[in-house]
């Protein structure tokens, strides 16, 4: 990875817009989320505002301050409240050079520290995305199993890997 000093999570902002556009834009980007590409600076700005920032733990993956990508921890409520579920996504040019791995790494630190009441973080991927179980397993979450036709995606039902990372990994 180049100087990895760049690289930061941190909340979004409302000038983030043009570089959220960048990257939000790119089907290829957006391929495995649940949200479809985001073309204009109107609906990048209202996504921001409406989604991004009030969410409960939405960053933006940042590079020399410039957003990239996010990544998204999502506590699950009432009993469920002790686990959460994570995302991401990164820009395309920033592919291949462990910039997504090192920021889950940040952000895996940052959860458990900042929510303690979360135990448990899950990651759902799709089958077909294997670079995002790369990642997970890069940064030590355990394979739990292979949920057949589990997720429902762009009008697909898909088949998902569970992984799973605990606080006292």
């Amino acid at each position: 990875m180049a100087n990895s000093s760049e690289l930061t999570i941190r909340p979004f902002k409302l000038t983030d817009a043009n570089d959220f556009l960048t990257w939000a834009s790119d089907e290829r980007v957006t391929e495995y989320l649940r949200w479809n590409i985001i073309n204009d600076k109107e609906t990048a700005l209202k996504y921001l505002k409406e989604i991004a920032i009030p969410h409960p733990w939405r960053r933006s993956i940042c590079w020399a301050d410039k957003s990239i990508g996010y990544i998204s921890v999502k506590p699950g409520t009432g009993p469920d409240h002790h686990r959460a579920h994570i995302s991401y996504a990164i820009s395309v040019e920033f592919w291949g050079r462990g910039i997504t791995t090192a920021a889950v790494k940040m952000a895996i630190r940052m959860v458990f520290r900042e929510l303690p009441f979360i135990v448990r973080i899950e990651g759902l991927v799709e089958d077909e995305n294997k670079a995002s179980q790369k990642v997970l397993e890069k940064v030590g979450f355990q394979k739990e199993g292979y949920l057949r036709k589990y997720g429902f995606n762009k009008g697909k039902i898909r088949d998902m890997i569970m992984y799973s990372f605990l606080s006292t990994d």
